[in-house]
């Protein structure tokens, strides 16, 4: 199984440039099992809310998430990214993350 990774609405662009080479090589790594694999360990993807699911990357002592969703079966849609500072994911990311996939259907809609 192949899944084709996509971007929404610039957000994981705009996280991306914010990181060093070096993050974000391990983030393509993680993006690419989710490409690649059928079943990931919650270890890597968990299931968020609504759909909404996190790449979760530990690299060089820092957590980093990135939101997506399941879409059309074979696709894979990427949202918004964050270095993680906390246990808990925020929720105000949980929020833009719930928005930016209303947007993403609404648009999908027209």
């Amino acid at each position: 199984m192949i899944r084709r990774i996509l971007t929404f609405g610039g957000y994981f662009e705009e996280f991306m440039e914010s990181l060093d080479d070096k993050t974000k090589r391990k983030i393509k790594e993680g993006l690419l099992m989710i490409s690649t694999q059928q079943r990931l360990s919650v270890k890597f993807v968990k299931s968020i809310a609504d759909g909404l699911f996190e790449l979760r990357v530990l690299w060089n002592g820092n957590i980093y998430r990135v939101f997506f969703i399941f879409d059309e079966g074979n696709i894979v849609v990427l949202f918004n990214g964050f270095q993680k500072k906390t246990m808990k994911t925020p929720q105000k990311e949980i929020n833009k993350a719930l928005r930016i996939k209303k947007e993403y259907y609404d648009y999908k809609r027209q």
